[in-house]
């Protein structure tokens, strides 16, 4: 039988507690990161229902960028910007300016080659592959 989590009064669901500190604005936004894979909880996976409790340590990917916090508090309700910040400590290094320009250059790459239609190549495309492949 499954384990049903609970939660306790130094508790919350990841899910609403990635909304609560406004790391996402919708509830939804969070429960679809955690069930992509984009959420880390001490390290392992997290579905959205696993309960956080304060020293835990979460990785997020927001927009292509991985966000390091750890837990200090549990909020009782939502919260102002100001009074978020104060619920977690962030611990995101700082990427070089290498590193910021090399990102840049492949996000413009994926840009100008990005496909018009979703599914199977159009006879263009596939010429244009084989050409790239040297077919």
């Amino acid at each position: 039988m499954a384990k049903a989590h609970r939660e306790l009064p130094g508790e919350m669901r990841i899910d609403k507690w990635l909304k609560t500190v406004r790391i996402f604005k919708k509830r939804e936004e969070a429960a679809t990161a955690c069930e992509l894979g984009r959420v880390k909880l001490n390290g392992q996976v997290a579905k959205a229902s696993r309960p956080v409790k304060a020293g835990d340590k979460i990785t997020v990917k927001v927009n292509k960028t991985y966000r390091e916090l750890e837990v200090l508090q549990i909020p009782v309700r939502g919260l102002s910007a100001r009074d978020a910040k104060l619920a977690y400590d962030e611990k995101t290094p700082e990427l070089s300016e290498e590193a910021k320009l090399l990102l840049k250059m492949q996000q413009e790459a994926e840009r100008k080659n990005k496909r018009k239609f979703k599914g199977r190549p159009t006879k263009k495309e596939r010429r244009d592959l084989g050409k790239l492949r040297g077919l």
